[in-house]
This record gives C-alpha cells, sequence and structure tokens, in this order.
C-alpha cells in the first residue's frame, strides 16, 4: 500500500536531482580550473607589460627612447629615403632626394653608397617592384652591414653637395650623424676595429631603431610618416595643383592586368599638396619614402615627374643645380691628372658595357658604334689614336672581339687603361678616407649639439678598407676625353658622363696640357 504522507516528488523535481547528481564529480574539477584562471589572472597583471608587448608597444617604447621622435625644438624635420641599384642609379635617387628635401623643406639624410646592386627594386614598367617598406628595411639592414665591417662611405664623399647646401636651398645631416642621435646610441661603437667592442646589443637596437623608421609596424604621430605610395600608383608631380589625383598617361593595359591578376592605376599626385603643410605627413618628425627613382617612360615619368618650376623661383633654382652635382675635388684632380701626367695627348673616351644584362646582347651593335666613331677620326687626325678603354670586359676576353683587334694594331691605336691596383686610385682612396667629407653635414638635431658626435664617428669610423673609387675616377677622366667620347647605349654610367662633359667637368684640362 502507498503512504500517502509522504512526499513523492514532482517529474521536474526528480529530473532535476537526478541531473544534479550526474554532474557531481566534475563540481570540483570545475572549481579546480576557475581557480587556475584566477591566478593567470593575478600573475599576468604583476608581470611587467614589456614582457608582453605586442609591436605597437614595442614602437612606443622605443619612439620614448628617442628624444627627437615626439618633441621637435626649432621646427625640425627629416626626410630619408631607400636608394638601389648600382651607382649611377643612386645618384639619381640622391638628386630627386634632394628635390624632395628642398620641396617639403625638411632636412635629408644623406645616406651612404650601397654595394652594387645589393639592394634590387624591380620593374616599375611591369609593375613588379618591392614595397617601400620592404626596400626601406632592406637598406637599412645593409648599411648596418657596411657600419660594422667598415665599409660605410657616404654619398657626400664622393659627390660633392657643397654648392647646393651653401645656396640654403636644401639642409642635409649625414645618416651615422642622424641614427646616433635619433636612436640613442653610441655608433661609433658599431664601426670600430676590433669586433669584439661591437656590442650586440647596439646591433639589436639598431635593427630595431630600423623597423621604426622604416615603418614595419605602420605610422607614429607627429613621429614618423612611412610613404607607402610607389610607382605602381603614383606619379609625383610639383607646382599643378589642378591636376592632382588625374590618371597619368602610362597605364597598364587590361590585358596585361588579367595577366598578371593586378588591378593597378597610376594618379599623378602633387608632392607639396600630398606629404607638405597641412596634411598628416607634414606633422611627422621623420618622412620615409621607398625608393626615389624615376626615368622617362611611354610618354611619361615612373615615379617623378618634376623638371621644372616656374612659379617657384627657389625650387627652379635647385632642379638646375642638382642637374649636375661634380665629384669631390680629390677623384676631379685624380682624374685629369691621368689624362695628363698618363695619355699626354688628346685623345678618345670608349666607354663599353658589354656584361650582364641587356649589354650582353648587344655587342655587334656597340662595337660596331665604336669602329664607325674611330673610322671617322682616322680620317681626319693624326695617328696612332689615343683611346682610353672603359670596359666591365676582362682583357683576358678580348681575343677574337674588336677590342682585341684594336689592342693589336699598335700602328694606328694606342689604348690607355686603369685598374684598382694603379697607385694612382690607391692614393686618391687614401686621401678621400682622411677627408671624410660626408661627416660634415653634422648638424644639430633638435637643438642639441651633435659635434661631440661627429668627432667621435670622425676618430672611430674611417673606412677599415679604401673605398672602391675606380668608377668614378674613369668616368672623370672620359670627361676629359678632348677628341670625343663613345658611350655603350642605353647605359647611366654613358649619361653621366655625357653631363659631365656638358657642364665642363674636365674645363681647365686645356689649360693644364698648354702648363705642361
Amino acid at each position: 500500500m502507498f503512504n500517502l504522507n509522504k512526499t513523492i516528488p514532482t517529474p521536474k523535481l526528480w529530473s532535476k536531482k537526478k541531473s544534479q547528481q550526474r554532474r557531481s564529480p566534475f563540481f570540483f574539477l570545475s572549481l579546480f580550473l576557475l581557480s587556475l584562471l584566477f591566478l593567470f589572472f593575478l600573475t599576468f597583471t604583476s608581470i611587467p607589460k614589456s614582457l608582453f608587448s605586442s609591436s605597437s608597444s614595442k614602437i612606443t617604447a622605443l619612439s620614448l627612447q628617442s628624444p627627437h621622435c615626439e618633441i621637435r625644438i626649432s621646427g625640425e624635420k627629416f626626410l630619408w629615403y631607400a636608394p638601389h641599384s648600382g651607382f649611377s642609379n643612386q645618384l639619381s635617387e640622391f638628386k630627386n632626394a634632394l628635390l624632395m628635401a628642398g620641396i617639403l623643406n625638411r632636412t635629408l639624410i644623406i645616406p651612404p653608397i650601397l654595394s652594387h646592386h645589393a639592394i634590387a627594386l624591380g620593374s616599375c614598367p611591369k609593375f613588379r617592384v618591392q614595397s617601400p617598406k620592404e626596400i626601406r628595411v632592406s637598406v637599412w639592414d645593409h648599411v648596418i652591414e657596411l657600419i660594422t665591417s667598415g665599409r660605410y662611405v657616404s654619398m657626400a664623399d664622393i659627390i660633392d653637395i657643397s654648392s647646393v647646401l651653401s645656396s640654403s636651398h636644401v639642409r642635409a645631416i649625414d645618416f651615422r650623424v642622424f641614427v646616433s642621435s635619433w636612436c640613442g646610441l653610441d655608433l661609433d661603437l658599431a664601426c670600430c676595429k676590433e669586433s669584439n667592442t661591437q656590442p650586440t646589443y647596439l646591433v639589436d637596437s639598431l635593427k630595431q631603431c630600423g623597423s621604426l623608421l622604416s615603418g614595419v609596424d605602420g605610422n607614429i604621430d607627429r613621429c614618423l610618416f612611412a610613404v607607402d605610395d610607389d610607382c605602381r600608383t603614383t606619379v609625383w608631380t610639383y607646382g599643378n595643383d589642378e591636376a592632382d589625383g588625374a590618371l597619368d598617361s602610362f597605364q597598364p593595359d587590361e590585358q596585361f592586368k588579367k595577366k598578371k591578376k593586378i588591378s593597378y592605376v597610376r594618379r599623378r599626385r602633387g608632392v607639396y599638396k600630398t606629404l607638405g603643410p597641412g596634411s598628416k605627413a607634414d606633422s611627422a618628425t621623420v618622412l620615409a619614402f621607398g625608393t626615389l627613382f624615376t626615368a622617362p617612360y611611354k610618354g611619361s615619368e615612373l615615379y617623378i615627374d618634376i623638371q621644372k618650376a616656374p612659379r617657384d623661383s627657389k625650387i627652379q633654382s635647385l632642379i638646375k643645380k642638382i642637374e649636375f652635382l661634380p665629384f669631390v675635388p680629390e677623384i676631379i684632380s685624380a682624374g685629369k691628372q691621368f689624362a695628363v701626367q698618363t695619355v699626354k695627348a688628346p685623345f678618345l673616351c670608349a666607354q663599353l658595357r658589354l656584361l650582364y644584362g641587356q649589354f650582353k646582347n648587344h655587342w655587334e651593335a656597340t662595337f660596331s658604334g665604336l669602329k664607325q666613331k674611330l673610322d671617322s677620326l682616322s680620317q681626319t687626325g693624326s695617328r696612332p689614336i689615343h683611346v682610353f678603354v672603359m670596359t666591365d670586359l676582362p682583357q683576358g676576353n678580348w681575343t677574337g672581339n674588336y677590342l682585341g683587334d684594336l689592342a693589336k694594331d699598335s700602328t694606328n691605336f694606342k689604348l690607355y687603361f686603369m685598374n684598382e691596383e694603379d697607385s694612382l686610385v690607391t692614393e686618391t682612396a687614401k686621401k678621400l678616407a682622411l677627408a671624410r667629407h660626408g661627416l660634415r653635414f653634422g648638424s644639430s638635431l633638435g637643438g642639441i649639439e651633435s659635434t661631440d658626435t661627429v668627432a667621435k664617428l670622425q676618430k672611430h669610423c674611417a673606412p677599415h678598407i679604401l673605398p672602391d673609387i675606380l668608377l668614378f675616377i674613369k668616368e672623370t677622366i672620359c670627361s676629359c676625353g678632348s677628341l670625343g667620347f663613345f658611350g655603350t647605349a642605353g647605359s647611366t654610367i654613358a649619361d653621366n658622363i655625357e653631363i659631365m662633359r656638358k657642364f665642363g667637368s674636365c674645363s681647365n684640362q686645356r689649360e693644364d696640357h698648354k702648363m705642361m
């Protein structure tokens, strides 16, 4: 019989009790896990946040370490960029950098001369290039290598920019001086001859500072603005705001877009309007470009189209000044000395680029052009014809080609060469190492005098290896060729020599001959 006084649970309550009994084995496990989570939270909050910093917090920390990142005294602002490829391209970019610094009223950070083709850009016409961020990082890493290996040579050690700076068109500072102050590092320690004096923390700090200035983790308000517009999307202009944002005449065709799966649109943009006063970029202490290389292409320019500035007399004057930037006096003197004391007669310079790239496929055309030039001289002048040969083809490979034929024909031709082992080259390199022209550009940063920094760099950072200046002396010799010049079509070296000849780089050569 049923006990009517006994309470019978309802189905709902019975189900709840049964469920609680079923979960009870996991109750203490849940409590244990919650306790662990609570302990982890307490531990995390007690550990310094720097140990768990993200990339953005690293930037903030480094920004605070740099006295010139957040605060600018006297309103000084800087421009740096990432050069690439061989010397001729680097010189072209340096001229563009001077122009951009002048337009934007920024102090140009003078870069070193990079090892030949240590940094490659890619192809603008094919829309296949390194991004500005990538090339900035690559250049910074290579510069650290140049500093620590004692192979650092400033662009201002080789190119004389005193006339540009003395006219107050542009301000400039040596890269090493800037980095020493900006990054808060004793950079002179990094280029000591004794490898054991280079602290590992110093190289690591340089890389971290380079990461910041390369814009790896983006821009930093009032500190850094990294320009990420490149030749695939932008052609910089000046003085024509009406055309700002207009389509450039050179665009990838539809077939190319489909084949390469790209969607780039090239627009012409005013650099002053985009990056100058009133822009977000203008408030940053450092403006960082990628490459500043440009060249004419299909009726336009690949990246920078600023050939004149009729509305701005100061910039128009700067454009004229940077068209030709001479070598420093030591190099000019060496080139003249070779022409006067070694050749001792009027001569033709033959610049023959025969190796690498497109040039190795055009020997026949190059030799044919030289032969025509020499045939013309043979008809009008005395013999032998004196020829200074500037070529990348080793003499051991001249057999069986036109150069070999010229070398054998000593009755009609007398050839001259220059090698890196020549005493004139070695002595000139030593003079340049002692002169240290680049470190003369060590202006004060944000009101902090950099005299001590420059003195330390001058003491410890002379090149351990003599600078490679053979190319520069050869170009100077070619500018002195009074019988003319034959250059390889498409060679930027030939273009540089033509400019040197146009501006009379060796204008006193005739007087030198008369004095002999």
